[in-house]
């Protein structure tokens, strides 16, 4: 049976733009209190306006996932406001994509790190004691096909994501006790502000087709299908999971692909 998010109290990050900002409207048409947050505080504020006008309840609260202060005071918004935390979507992130001789140490390798990995940490760090307290509630983690599959140019982002994998696996485990349940979401090309920002153009033949390429309302979707009907993971979209079993048990052949796909002469 599918959980109702009626009532329920979300909290998203990363919800300026992409999936986050699209799940936060689809949230709120389920009946959720939603709490966007990010670094753009207007984009998200003419957000919460729109969900307002169309009876929906939500919130915005600036945040750097990148700072422990930020986030205790995001956090303390939330509950000063709703009370409680149902579910938290860590869906802040971003990739500078390089070969890794070419990235620098402070923007493209440290801040990766700190929001894509740490700062997720962080975040579900200062959110669980909570959870706990009511013995319920839902983390969803936001990774990548990048957390399945090394690629060649994306080593820093896909090292984050890899990391996202193994700490959503272990605090699953770590919490079922409680009642709280812990997905990740494991996309592949998607339409988002994500090319956008890593510096790098020209990806061989892993530049996105618009075939291949879901769209963001769509990965957003999933994620509130999985809000409704927990599960560890959704690897997306459907013919991804051939290519993580192929990465698995014929490691020869991707990395033959790969060698083809990013020449490095």
């Amino acid at each position: 049976m599918a959980i109702d998010l009626k009532g329920k109290v979300v909290l998203i990050t990363g919800a300026s733009s992409g999936f986050g900002e699209d799940a936060a409207k689809l949230f709120a048409k389920e009946g959720a209190s939603v709490v966007l947050a990010a670094r753009r505080i207007e984009r998200m504020q003419a957000e919460v306006a729109r969900i307002q006008a169309q009876g929906g309840e939500a919130m915005a609260t600036p945040v750097d996932v990148a700072n422990r202060a930020d986030i205790e005071n995001m956090v303390k918004s939330v509950l000063e406001n709703y009370g409680r935390i149902d579910i938290l979507f860590n869906n802040a992130g971003f990739g500078r994509l390089d070969w890794l001789e070419n990235l620098t140490p402070e923007r493209d390798i440290e801040t990766q790190i700190a929001v894509n990995l740490t700062g997720l940490i962080e975040v579900t760090r200062a959110v669980l004691p909570f959870m706990i307290a009511q013995r319920s509630g839902h983390i969803i983690n936001m990774s990548s096909v990048a957390g399945w599959i090394g690629i060649p140019m994306y080593s820093i982002y896909s090292a984050t994501k890899f990391g996202v994998r193994g700490f959503t696996d272990s605090l699953r485990r770590e919490v079922a006790a409680y009642g709280i349940h812990v997905s990740g979401i494991y996309p592949g090309p998607a339409a988002t502000e994500f090319g956008q920002h890593t510096g790098q153009k020209d990806l061989g033949l892993f530049q996105k087709p618009s075939w291949v390429t879901m769209s963001s309302e769509y990965v957003a979707r999933q994620v509130v299908e999985v809000a409704k009907r927990p599960r560890r993971r959704l690897i997306l979209p459907w013919w991804i999971r051939p290519v993580v079993w192929a990465d698995d048990r014929l490691p020869w052949l991707v990395d033959w692909i790969m060698k083809i796909a990013f020449p490095r002469t």
